[in-house]
């Protein structure tokens, strides 16, 4: 039972990460950076109230007091802060495929990762999928006349968010204990905060916010962000305790090719190239997956 709860709660967050083109497409014509500081602020009250629901102000506390905890939260904030606005961006920009993209081939770069800064040896199967998504990143870029940014900084980011989440389960606090989903999340929204206030600010002076001036569904829209942001991040936590490591990490998929359902819909359209290039992608994928089932672990990451 408790594994099925598991398994029900990873494929919402899941869905929910799969889903998220539709709702920042909704949020036209709010500028990326109206979003991504939105996003900040309200997710950061959200945590604000489960912090003081869950009694939890101590575990902040003690993050706060211990630098290494604190600086790896620090870095991590900064590129959860750049792979939720170029995330934004790409789908405002209508690149949403690219976008999935990124999430596709997050798990090769995580894998390259582990690699050059944890000093890490791949086995035989890893580094035939890595060259195989090397290859299909090679038949995109030529297919677009230039690299694929969005999808490579989608990718980059968010594998040094789990790479920072990964040296942060390593490390004790100020009370001796790890830092859970929640805490982590409330320090880094709330490392973000200042400036993300101070985007607002600048947005609401100049004219530029669209906050309340696209009528009270757009204003809902951007409210909820916060709720959409701390939602799934709590339904994964509940997965990830429940549910084997192979079973989150084949999940991990579903937001991908949500993505990649979400941009069809939009009316994005592919050449047969990028068509070559993502089959080329899913085929390094699958020689992961099929590494993995051997029993052997691999990094998993967590959507943004």
């Amino acid at each position: 039972m408790e594994q099925r709860r598991g398994l029900v709660a990873g494929a919402i967050a899941y869905g929910i990460w799969g889903v998220f083109p539709f709702y920042f497409h909704a949020l036209a014509p709010a500028p990326a950076v109206e979003v991504l500081a939105h996003r900040i602020l309200w997710a950061l009250l959200v945590c604000l109230v489960l912090l003081t629901a869950l009694r939890r102000w101590g575990a902040v506390a003690a993050v706060l007091r211990s630098p290494r905890q604190r600086g790896l939260l620090a870095v991590a904030a900064v590129v959860i802060a750049v792979n939720w606005g170029v995330y934004v961006h790409g789908v405002a920009s209508g690149h949403v495929l690219e976008a999935s993209l990124g999430y596709f081939v997050n798990p090769l770069v995580t894998v390259l990762l582990g690699v050059v800064v944890l000093r890490e040896r791949l086995r035989r199967l890893q580094w035939v999928a890595v060259a195989v998504g090397t290859v299909a990143v090679t038949v995109i870029t030529v297919d677009l006349g230039r690299p694929p940014w969005i999808a490579l900084l989608l990718a980059a980011s968010f594998a040094t968010y789990g790479l920072m989440k990964n040296r942060l389960g390593q490390v004790a606090g100020a009370d001796g204990k790890g830092v859970d989903a929640i805490t982590s999340l409330s320090v880094e929204t709330l490392l973000l905060g200042v400036p993300a206030a101070a985007a607002v600010a600048v947005l609401t002076a100049t004219g530029g916010s669209t906050f309340t001036t696209e009528g009270p569904g757009h204003t809902l829209l951007l409210a909820l962000t916060g709720v959409t942001t701390v939602v799934p991040l709590v339904l994964f936590a509940v997965a990830a305790s429940r549910v084997p490591l192979s079973t989150i990490g084949l999940l991990q998929y579903l937001t991908p090719v949500l993505q990649f359902g979400c941009a069809l819909v939009l009316g994005e359209r592919m050449a047969a190239s990028q068509w070559a290039g993502f089959a080329l992608v899913w085929v390094a994928l699958l020689l992961l997956s099929t590494d993995a089932l051997r029993g052997r672990r691999r990094p998993v990451p967590v959507p943004a």
